[in-house]
């Protein structure tokens, strides 16, 4: 048989033709197998990816589990010792409360024997001081006293002295 070409399509041996339209479409068909083809190794890729990542959060899971429950474990120790903190600081604060009424109680008998302590001063100290003024003053008046004594004798020794030494002739 021969080949014949028509404006329609080619012939082939059998007699069936076939048109420019039915090779373009098995081309495209061709070609979309290709790409088809060229995306299935990437697609056959990312699946192992995302199966690995599926992997890890899983275990990510598996492994969270534990922590969180010694995580509430130690909050809930952590409350507790809040809890006894708290306690205790109510009771210092009990203490404290009772600590300022004894010292207001203290500086209420300091005020008072501080006034006791100036009343028996005044009362003892002012004749005493009287007393004790004028020892310093007769112990002051003495000493001038003996002092003045004592100048006018070493005047007067002084005066004789030089009267020898004029007698004498001996010039000094």
């Amino acid at each position: 048989m021969s080949r014949r070409s028509s404006a329609a399509g080619f012939l082939d041996r059998k007699g069936l033709s076939v048109s420019l339209g039915q090779v373009a479409a098995l081309i495209a068909a061709i070609a979309f197998l290709l790409l088809c083809g060229a995306l299935a190794v990437p697609l056959f890729r990312l699946r192992h990816t995302v199966d690995a990542a599926t992997q890890t959060i899983n275990d990510l899971n598996d492994r969270t589990g534990p922590i969180l429950g010694n995580v509430n474990t130690t909050l809930e120790n952590v409350n507790t010792a809040l809890t006894q903190a708290q306690t205790t600081l109510d009771g210092v604060n009990v203490q404290l409360a009772r600590i300022d009424t004894i010292t207001e109680h203290v500086s209420h008998v300091t005020a008072n024997v501080a006034n006791l302590t100036t009343v028996v001063t005044s009362a003892a100290a002012s004749p005493l001081a009287k007393a004790a003024a004028f020892g310093f003053g007769l112990r002051r008046a003495a000493a001038r006293r003996q002092a003045a004594h004592e100048e006018e004798e070493l005047r007067a020794r002084l005066k004789a002295e030089r009267k020898e030494r004029r007698k004498g002739g001996v010039f000094g």
